[in-house]
């Protein structure tokens, strides 16, 4: 749960001169105020006291470990949670923003600064497995920042679900990040936020939100995350992203290489794959990257796709629907969507199910996703990171 000026410390002088002044979104008066007290509040022995009972009761900057790394350890133990793909809260759509931008100075460096905040998040214990972003949109440079954060020791290489500009994902130019990941043994993830096309960083057009009545908040009280109507949209751009690396072969230069689709939901899935399947037979005959693929479409959903369902979705439909190896848990601590029965809520729709396809969902999958992520080194210090890079 990043604070207001979060990157700023992690970025060269040129990159943070032109980062806005909150990567939150806009405070309101009195909101400065409150990251204040949720600091006091974190540092009071009778608040500490509470950690353990109310551990999924408090829920974003009032969580323990949400923004103080001293404290995520605690966090982790008194979940029971051997490891966790840690991920950034507000600022896939401002990373896509810039990567989609006219300035690759600016983009690649506030990628940087996300990833040097990240490292030194995540140097608080080697149980948290960092994901590092790689913009797309240069070929050279996209290569360069994936060959960076894998010599970091990044768990997993973070990339918009959206499109980049100018090109495909598909693109061939981009072979070098997926074969350096795949040698590493490490995922490609994509994270909710990052499917975003707008210049202002909504996920949907505005004028969807038109319809004449007060405006509705979010989970979060305000009005820049995600609301019903967006929730539509959030597979939108990994069903499209993910069809296009299978259609254009990515996936079958690359077989080893596992793409993670975090907090984006599940249950589109098993019509996406149909209808995946249906696009490859009307379209087989006539062209011939469809008939160069080695699998079916789904024979590489199965092999090397994986997703983790949200806590109100039917995570037993999805696995019954689609296949034991692609759905995997996620708590999503410390942000309310989580909720404050995960598990318990994961269990009810999963009770049909048998041990082996629990043991998939809540073990199996993620270490095949991970693979050597969950061998990586303990993410170098920030300070090491920072020597070569950072301006004073």
């Amino acid at each position: 749960m990043e604070t207001p000026d979060w990157f700023h410390v992690f970025a060269d002088r040129a990159v943070r001169e032109k980062l806005p002044e909150s990567v939150v979104g806009r405070i309101a008066p009195g909101e400065a105020e409150m990251f204040s007290r949720f600091r006091a509040d974190h540092a009071d022995p009778a608040y500490r006291e509470e950690d353990e009972a109310k551990i999924l009761e408090r829920k974003n900057w009032a969580a323990t470990g949400s923004f103080l790394k001293e404290d995520r350890p605690r966090a982790l133990d008194l979940l029971g949670f051997s490891s966790q793909l840690v991920f950034n809260t507000f600022v896939n759509g401002r990373l896509l923003a810039a990567e989609r931008g006219d300035d690759l100075d600016f983009a690649y460096g506030f990628a940087r600064a996300h990833n040097r905040s990240m490292l030194d998040f995540c140097s608080a214990d080697p149980r948290l497995l960092s994901s590092g972003y790689v913009p797309l949109r240069d070929f050279q440079r996209a290569r360069e920042m994936a060959r960076e954060l894998i010599d970091q020791g990044f768990n997993a290489l973070l990339v918009a679900s959206g499109c980049p500009r100018g090109h495909s994902p598909s693109h061939g130019g981009l072979d070098p990040v997926w074969a350096q990941a795949q040698e590493a043994g490490i995922p490609i993830v994509f994270h909710v936020g990052g499917g975003t096309r707008l210049t202002d960083g909504e996920l949907l057009d505005p004028d969807y939100f038109a319809n004449g009545a007060p405006p509705v908040k979010d989970f979060h009280g305000g009005d820049e995350n995600f609301r019903s109507v967006d929730y539509m949209a959030i597979p939108t751009a990994p069903m499209q992203t993910l069809a296009t690396l299978i259609f254009d072969g990515v996936l079958d230069r690359f077989p080893k290489l596992r793409f993670g689709v975090i907090e984006q939901g599940a249950s589109w899935i098993p019509s996406w794959i149909r209808y995946m399947e249906s696009a490859f037979e009307a379209f087989r005959k006539h062209e011939a990257r469809l008939q160069a693929l080695a699998l079916r479409p789904t024979d590489y959903v199965r092999r090397q796709i994986r997703a983790t369902p949200y806590p109100a979705e039917d995570v037993g439909w999805t696995i019954e629907n689609c296949f034991d190896e692609v759905c995997l848990f996620s708590s999503d601590y410390p942000h309310v969507e989580g909720g404050r029965r995960p598990i318990e809520r994961f269990e009810g729709s999963i009770a049909a199910l048998s041990e082996s396809q629990k043991q998939r969902f809540y073990f199996d999958n993620f270490v095949d996703l991970m693979g050597e992520g969950l061998q990586a080194p303990l993410p170098r210090r920030v300070d090491e990171a920072l020597r070569d890079h950072a301006s004073p």
